[in-house]
């Protein structure tokens, strides 16, 4: 039986899960000044994972992403794969990394039930990747996608968070990658997380203008399955990959909302740009609180509002994006 629905009939399949806020790359979009540990907090555990999973599954839901920080940080990453993949329900486990270690544990993950990776790449420049990320470590990331193909992923999606004077002009050499690879490309419009408007003004790309380019070249926007995220796609009948375009300034984006957020930290979050979480980790340590941890969540529902207020320059939680899995 399908639970979760809101007030404007929005199902929401997909439950974007973060097990962890630490990570090792400084990304001037995220944490330009790096990871700050705090030893006050304690991250999800296996079990309390398992509880999520179960109740989200038992609810309608039937695909997870595990996200970060950089969640290949855990040492039980692979068992938080297998953790979620054995959940009745669950058909799409994926992950949202920055690649460094997909090279080393690709096939491992394959093997535990990952059916999905997005890597972050910025830029096909290793000096310009090395600005925007802090490390050094473009040609890594590369070999774990290579390793991905290897361990038997028919597809590996690539997000580049647009920038202008940065990565803007490395379009025609992302085309020129994807010709022959199957890539989903993801252009992810840059956001203003109130923190850093200088960056935003100073760097951001409308993402519309990368479609009129596409729709000029001849590329065609896919029709999006129920569980897919919230990337507008387009395919070309001369490129074996894709092009997915995250625009989330533009009119009607949070019209298809179908995925809400569960923080490292067992905190609900009914949207990305949302001011609150909602605790669940009080019901999160018995299995005998399935029920009540079910009724949590579609009580949370009724306050989730019909769109984001980007547009008037509230942010909510994204200055916070590494601990709620942005």
């Amino acid at each position: 039986m399908f639970e979760l629905q809101d007030a404007f009939a929005r199902k929401f399949q997909y439950l974007r899960l973060s097990v962890t806020d630490v990570c090792n790359f400084k990304c001037q979009y995220c944490l330009p000044d790096g990871y700050m540990p705090d030893g006050r907090k304690t991250f999800l555990t296996l079990d309390e994972i398992r509880r999520i999973t179960h109740a989200f599954a038992a609810m309608g839901t039937s695909k997870v992403r595990i996200t970060g920080g950089e969640p290949s940080l855990r040492k039980d990453f692979t068992q938080i794969i297998e953790t979620v993949a054995d959940t009745p329900g669950i058909e799409k486990v994926a992950m949202t990394t920055n690649g460094y270690r997909m090279a080393k544990f690709a096939h491992e993950w394959r093997q535990a039930g990952l059916t999905a990776i997005n890597v972050s790449v910025d830029s096909l420049d290793p000096r310009m990747f090395h600005q925007i990320t802090g490390q050094n470590r473009f040609h890594e990331v590369m070999a774990g996608i290579d390793a991905a193909f290897v361990a038997g992923f028919e597809q590996v999606k690539v997000n580049a968070v647009l920038m202008r004077g940065l990565n803007d002009g490395d379009l025609d050499r992302f085309l020129a990658w994807i010709k022959d690879n199957p890539i989903q490309l993801r252009f992810i419009e840059l956001m203003q997380t109130g923190e850093m408007d200088t960056l935003f003004e100073r760097h951001h790309v409308r993402g519309a203008l990368i479609k009129d380019i596409l729709l000029q070249q001849g590329w065609s926007q896919k029709v999006k399955a129920h569980n897919d995220g919230p990337a507008e796609v387009f395919f070309h009948p001369d490129y074996q990959g894709e092009i997915g375009l995250i625009m989330p300034y533009s009119k009607d984006f949070c019209a298809s909302c179908n995925r809400l957020r569960v923080s490292s930290l067992g905190k609900l979050h009914l949207c990305l740009f949302g001011d609150y979480g909602v605790d669940l980790r009080d019901l999160l340590s018995d299995d005998q609180d399935q029920a009540a941890l079910q009724r949590r969540l579609r009580e949370a529902l009724a306050d989730k509002k019909a769109t984001h207020f980007l547009h008037q320059g509230h942010a909510g939680m994204t200055p916070n994006l590494a601990s709620i899995g942005g």
